[in-house]
């Protein structure tokens, strides 16, 4: 019986090894809760501006070709807010992970993290240049699911290097930016949902299930 016990160790011994070789184990979970609290003071922003001007509020929701001092102010204003709200989230959660990283002994750049970069940054950098060509042809609104849905391939396309738990919230990104393409008037709240709540459970949720006995050591 001993025995056995001592094969099946040595197995889940080897198994950790080749999941550490292979995959970026190192993300924390409170890169998810600061990222998502980042995205709703953001969303919160947006909002802010939506309430405030006097040009059509249908410009966020629904097909409305604005008139060409209207769409660069919005298009500005909505670029350097979405700049200012990732630049925030990278910093926080490079932080995070840094920090999980040299608790557990490991590198945070080496191959595993190369390879799930790369596998982030392809459906992303396509996603971003979707969404120019959108705002080229004055379809402002379709930038606002076309980014949840982007987002969640690249979560999907992570997912094979690192935790598999990224691939519940890239489908949860997915269906929320297919639901916004729907229905009308729940761009930003999709938005809250998809980059502020969804971010915040989920790194609730790997911090409470990877995390929590390291940190409260």
């Amino acid at each position: 019986m001993s025995e056995s016990r001592e094969h099946l160790q040595t197995l889940t011994e080897i198994r950790s090894l080749m999941e550490r070789s292979s995959k970026f184990l190192s993300l924390s979970g409170l890169s998810g809760v600061s990222a998502g609290i980042i995205a709703l003071v953001g969303v919160g922003v947006v909002s802010l501006r939506k309430a405030a001007e006097s040009y059509p509020r249908a410009i966020y929701d629904r097909p409305i070709i604005p008139s060409t001092t209207t769409r660069h102010d919005l298009v500005t204003f909505l670029i350097t807010d979405a700049l200012v709200v990732l630049v925030l989230a990278l910093l926080a959660g490079t932080f995070f992970t840094v920090r999980r990283a040299r608790r557990q002994g490991l590198s945070v750049w080496n191959a595993s993290s190369r390879r799930l970069l790369w596998a982030l940054l392809v459906p992303l950098a396509t996603g971003g240049l979707v969404c120019l060509a959108f705002i080229r042809y004055n379809l402002v609104w379709l930038t606002f699911p076309t980014t949840l849905i982007f987002y969640g391939l690249a979560l999907l396309n992570g997912s094979k290097y690192t935790h598999r738990d990224v691939e519940s919230l890239g489908y949860c990104e997915i269906a929320l930016g297919l639901l916004s393409l729907f229905i009308s008037g729940i761009n930003l709240l999709a938005w809250a949902l998809g980059f502020g709540v969804l971010h915040i459970v989920y790194g609730l949720a790997m911090w409470y299930k990877y995390e929590r006995k390291t940190d409260t050591a």
